[in-house]
């Protein structure tokens, strides 16, 4: 090969866009199985293979709860790979090793060598599978110790379940979401969830509804595999002091109430790690705790005016978002909306209603995104049967999210209160935005 043939490849790999390619919305489709994530990582000759996981599922929670495992076990010395979904602000936030995402310069290369393997194949990859597979890719060949692992969707098909070496499978909240993908009844939910459970390897669970808790224990049991469960009854205290189960004094940054429950799932993890012979201190388990952070989670941007972001996306998350609120602030809320059309938004908005000051109503970048038309509609009419007064609520219908944000800023005085939720889609544009207003002010 040639000089000019050399340069002209390097050229080619330097100006590919490894965001683009995954993003291509061909690809950007929900398909679920492993027939494709398997032959994929067959060609990139099983990097998952190479790794140890920790594996969670759940609906609300798995994600804060990745965060807080992984961020002890890198207090404990570990190389620790972190893969979730979705993003706030950068692509690159999805793959992180000890907190820090993959470098741009790298996601390149690693995306060029799953696409060799993706484009010979009949049946395309996913965009999710693309990821999973670029990021246990990347993990193998910076040699983590160690892989915490997010579900994507569900669980059985999802593709994260093509690993086997699991040291430990946890299931966070099970509640109703992704209904046409999942299942009608919290059992059919829980069954999709449970297919994480792998033979005979221990399996931590969250505090779940009986009906969701009657099918993980019988997948446990014919899998031979242990089952335990967070015992909210030994947790006690605030985020800033809290005990669970004989360790007292914890503290979390992370401000929600919701992120106690969180903490109890990831303590209950990192013990049976211990027990299984990983070397974690409880110097590393106090601070891990204390040293996590994980955005777009009940998460205070501002004061005077008090601005929140929280990624509440179902009917379960609102509930945890209504709690903190009432516990944190005793005033009506001015809310920036936006959702998914998928998403049960009316039940979301019943709760979120009577807390409300003013509702500014925007559409989230995302071809899932319910129009502003809609959803102003939708709290239109939440509202009058919620007040019995049609004229009680009047969204404000705002054409981008940096105007929703601005609307929300006209709107409060120093000592109101202003929280954008309904989807983690959007925060990262309202973060943004937030940052574009603030600056032009300064």
């Amino acid at each position: 090969m040639s000089h000019d043939q050399i340069n002209t490849t390097a050229d080619k790999r330097d100006s590919f866009d490894p965001i683009a390619y995954i993003n291509t919305p061909r690809w950007n489709m929900v398909s679920p199985g492993l027939t494709r994530i398997a032959e994929l990582l067959e060609g990139l000759g099983n990097p998952q293979n190479r790794l140890r996981f920790v594996h969670v599922a759940g609906t609300n929670g798995k994600g804060s709860t990745c965060a807080m495992v992984a961020q002890i076990l890198q207090e404990a010395g570990y190389t620790v790979g972190l893969f979730t979904s979705p993003y706030l602000i950068h692509f690159e936030e999805r793959i992180r090793i000890n907190g820090v995402p993959i470098s741009l310069e790298r996601l390149r290369e690693v995306t060029i060598a799953v696409r060799e393997v993706a484009e010979t194949m009949a049946d395309h990859p996913t965009e999710f599978e693309l990821m999973t597979a670029v990021a246990f890719l990347y993990f193998a060949q910076e040699a983590c110790d160690i892989v915490v692992a997010e579900v994507g969707l569900g669980g059985r098909l999802d593709s994260t379940n093509c690993i086997s070496t699991v040291e430990v499978s946890a299931i966070a909240n099970i509640s109703y979401d992704h209904k046409a993908l999942l299942g009608n009844t919290l059992a059919e939910i829980a069954g999709e969830k449970a297919g994480i459970i792998k033979q005979g390897v221990k399996v931590m669970s969250a505090e779940q509804p009986q009906e969701a808790w009657q099918v993980i224990a019988q997948r446990a049991q014919d899998l031979s595999a242990p089952l335990a469960c967070v015992d909210l009854q030994a947790l006690s205290g605030t985020n800033e002091s809290f005990a669970y189960k004989g360790r007292h004094h914890l503290s979390l940054t992370l401000a929600a109430r919701y992120q106690m429950n969180n903490a109890a799932l990831a303590l209950e993890v990192i013990d049976v790690l211990r027990d299984s012979g990983w070397r974690i201190s409880e110097e590393a388990i106090y601070q891990g705790l204390k040293n996590t952070v994980w955005h777009g989670r009940f998460e205070v941007l501002r004061t005077n005016p008090t601005f929140i972001i929280d990624g509440a996306h179902n009917s379960e998350g609102v509930d945890a978002l209504v709690d903190s609120l009432q516990s944190f602030y005793d005033q009506k809320i001015i809310f920036i909306l936006g959702v998914m059309e998928d998403k049960d938004y009316p039940e979301m908005l019943e709760k979120i209603l009577p807390l409300g000051k003013a509702f500014i109503a925007v559409q989230p970048n995302n071809p899932r995104a319910l129009s502003v038309y809609k959803l102003a509609r939708s709290i239109r009419f939440t509202g009058q049967e919620l007040l019995g007064c049609s004229a009680c609520i009047r969204p404000y219908e705002a054409k981008t999210i940096e105007d929703g944000v601005r609307q929300a800023l006209s709107l409060a005085e120093e000592n109101d209160v202003i929280c954008a939720c309904g989807s983690l889609y959007y925060l990262g544009d309202v973060v943004a935005a937030l940052d574009t207003l603030d600056s032009k002010h300064s």
